[in-house]
């Protein structure tokens, strides 16, 4: 017959296979995708070259679609040459050279006038010396207009420049890129096909890095529990019991006030893309220590 003493000690000896003080065991955690990713066609026209096939891993920027761009290429080298023109204007300055050179001119005629004047009067009428002062405002104004006009010039460079700059996005428009790396699980349009925006050509799935989602009983919600490392354990093809470590990232703030329990996810990383989405795993985690 067993002592009261011992009764106490294996009473309070963790039961075998329970975790130890401070570890908490999620038997179950479902195995979900984080990204997919329906990349659509952002411009109409007719796909000239479709670059992927089903099963295909992609690297993030990989051309997936080509669209008919022609008719943008056309235009991008338009608004190429439009900058060339604008530049040479913006550069050209000399209007305002000569109309510098025309008032100095201008001043100088009219300054000798009225020497003239001063040295032998009357020896340039009136009407004679009206006239040079005119024509020194005419020339001063001209000045004005042709630097008015090199700064418009300046102006215009600039437009011609963003509009450069739409018209290469309008062609860019036409390629169609992977937004995420991962793999091509289904391709909705085929070479010669139309297309308009928003049309998904592409499906990709992201399967490098994958979430764990399962429930915590909310008396283990002591203590900061994000960004909290934890342990995998999910049954591998050829490798059962496999252990993989991963990070928590988010921690529902509700409790289910039916079974006391709260959200949690935890990202792993998929090295050689063993994880597929839909297995179950077991989480391990330890609880930060109290104060």
């Amino acid at each position: 017959m067993l002592s009261l003493a011992c009764v106490l000690v294996l009473a309070a000896a963790p039961t075998e296979g329970s975790p130890p003080p401070g570890i908490v065991e999620v038997p179950s955690m479902l195995i979900k995708l984080i990204e997919q990713v329906d990349v659509p066609a952002r411009e109409a026209g007719v796909l000239a070259a479709v670059s992927v096939r089903e099963g295909q891993m992609v690297e993030e920027g990989h051309a997936l679609a080509q669209i008919e761009d022609a008719e943008a290429r056309i235009v991008e080298e338009r608004a190429k040459i439009e900058i060339d023109i604008a530049r040479l204007n913006a550069q050209n300055d000399v209007n305002s050279r000569f109309a510098k050179k025309s008032v100095e001119v201008a001043r100088a005629e009219l300054r000798r006038s009225a020497e003239s004047n001063a040295r032998y009067p009357k020896s340039v009428s009136e009407s004679e010396m009206d006239r040079l002062r005119l024509l020194v405002e005419k020339s001063a104004l001209e000045v004005e207009q042709a630097d008015h006009e090199f700064q418009i010039a300046g102006f215009t460079c600039k437009i011609k420049e963003n509009e450069h700059l739409a018209a290469q996005e309008k062609r860019e428009r036409h390629k169609i890129l992977a937004p995420i790396s991962g793999v091509v699980v289904q391709v909705s349009k085929h070479r010669g096909e139309w297309v308009k925006p928003g049309d998904t050509v592409v499906r990709i799935l992201r399967l490098d890095r994958l979430r764990a989602e399962g429930f915590l009983k909310a008396e283990h919600l002591a203590g900061g529990l994000q960004d909290r490392e934890v342990k995998l354990t999910v049954d591998l093809p050829g490798q059962p019991g496999a252990e993989l470590p991963g990070r928590v990232v988010f921690v529902d703030p509700e409790i289910d006030p039916v079974n006391s329990q709260v959200r949690i996810w935890a990202e792993v990383e998929n090295r050689g893309l063993r994880l597929r989405p839909g297995m179950r795993a077991k989480m391990t985690l330890t609880l930060p220590k109290g104060p």
